[in-house]
């Protein structure tokens, strides 16, 4: 089996490591314009060898593993490269933008459109982990459009990476994906930077930070070069869910000045909630 990645981060990257261990007979080729990147993920055993688009021909499965901005211009060479019977999937955070740019090209049934749900905040070749997307949701769209045998093909690998499969239009999945995901990260980075801006003037405010704040800032060291073409792509789901958001966080700060700590307490208690949607997605 050769297997392609093209970015080798932290999807890209975890996918070869999990593919290797299922199939420990594959060649993993890695394609980055970062050379360095390139070297890291041979070193430490992510990929096997480096490759060039020109290998792409001979390739059994391609993982397009880029920020989504480059996916819309790279998506469509990758297709023009490949084999007859090579089955490419793109894993980015957005559907809508990168389905489009594929709609009409001649080797669309080639191309399953997927949006892993997993992942850390670190990312390049060091930030790639076995069983990242052990019990994760694979989010699938448009999977009528990519020809029956490469459809199985590439579920067959996903099931057997341990991911849960769900089928959604693109459309949907940029709309739900900016509550659950991208406003996630928007709130973690705006608080990193509320906190940092006080703390030019007061010095000792990390040391008064537990738990609760890293865990909230987390997503703060996510990659800004990845996460600036997911907001732009999906800026107008984002929009909408930063607007509901703004407007709970003013509904609350009115509370407080109304000193009304019942209605404070009620809506608290109206999302805890959330503890028990928590747990079943865990089940």
């Amino acid at each position: 089996m050769k297997v392609h990645v093209i970015g080798i981060g932290l999807i890209g990257g975890s996918m070869v490591l999990d593919i290797k261990s299922i199939h420990p007979d594959a060649t993993i080729y890695g394609i980055d314009t970062n050379e360095s990147h390139l070297a890291e993920a041979i070193a430490l055993g992510v990929v096997d060898k480096a490759a060039t688009f020109d290998d792409l021909s001979e390739a059994d499965f391609v993982i397009v593993s880029v920020p989504v901005d480059v996916a819309l211009t790279l998506l469509p060479k990758v297709l023009d490269a490949i084999g007859e019977n090579t089955i490419v999937f793109e894993v980015g955070s957005t559907k809508t933008p990168i389905c489009e740019a594929v709609t009409n090209h001649p080797r669309r049934r080639n191309f399953i459109a997927t949006h892993p749900i997993a992942g850390t905040e670190f990312s390049g070749p060091s930030a790639a982990i076995k069983n990242l997307f052990q019990g994760k949701t694979n989010i699938i769209c448009e999977v009528e459009k990519t020809t029956f045998k490469l459809q199985e093909k590439a579920l067959e690998l996903f099931k057997r990476m341990g991911m849960r499969i769900r089928y959604m239009d693109p459309k949907s999945h940029d709309k739900h994906i900016a509550y659950v995901s991208h406003l996630s990260h928007i709130s973690s980075f705006m608080l990193g930077k509320t906190v940092i801006d006080k703390e030019k003037v007061e010095q000792d405010i990390f040391d008064m930070a537990g738990s609760g704040f890293e865990s909230t800032v987390r997503l703060a060291k996510s990659s800004p070069a990845m996460w600036t073409p997911i907001f732009k792509q999906n800026k107008k789901q984002v929009v909408k869910t930063l607007e509901e958001y703004i407007a709970n966080l003013t509904h609350f700060k009115e509370l407080l000045e109304q000193d009304d700590y019942d209605a404070i307490f009620n809506e608290m208690q109206s999302v805890n909630k959330i503890k028990e949607i928590l747990n079943g997605m865990k089940k």
